[in-house]
């Protein structure tokens, strides 16, 4: 079984910057896609970036395209989300999450996630 534990979510200014991590133990992440996803009050969850299994193939949702960077280090079975130029409809819980995938191929931003993370809590306030 998989677990993730999100970090690094707190109270940022507008245009400040925040890089979130998600750890995972119980397997190693080598041959899971990892996504974030968060979630405002009132709205839907939504996708906002994964990278795949290898590494090789990212994806962001159009709202972050150029702010935020996805990334992984498989030896230390971590992802990371670097998230600058924040603004206040950022706000959210963040999520992320792993699915296994028998080969490399692209990741997408939508279910079916099968191992969920806890969240951390981003702030965009001034």
């Amino acid at each position: 079984q998989l677990q993730l534990v999100e970090s690094g979510g707190g109270l940022v200014q507008p245009g400040g910057s925040l890089r979130l991590s998600c750890a995972a133990s119980g397997l190693t992440i080598d041959s899971h896609d990892i996504a974030w996803f968060r979630q405002a009050p009132g709205k839907e969850r939504e996708g906002v970036s994964c990278i795949n299994r290898s590494g090789g193939y990212t994806k962001y949702a159009d709202s972050v395209k150029g702010r935020f960077t996805i990334s992984r280090d498989n030896a230390k079975n971590t992802v990371y989300l670097q998230m600058n130029s924040l603004k206040p409809e950022d706000a959210a819980i963040y999520y992320c999450a792993a699915r296994r995938r028998v080969v490399s191929s692209v990741c997408v931003l939508s279910p079916p996630y099968n191992y969920w993370g806890q969240g951390t809590q981003v702030t965009v306030s001034s």
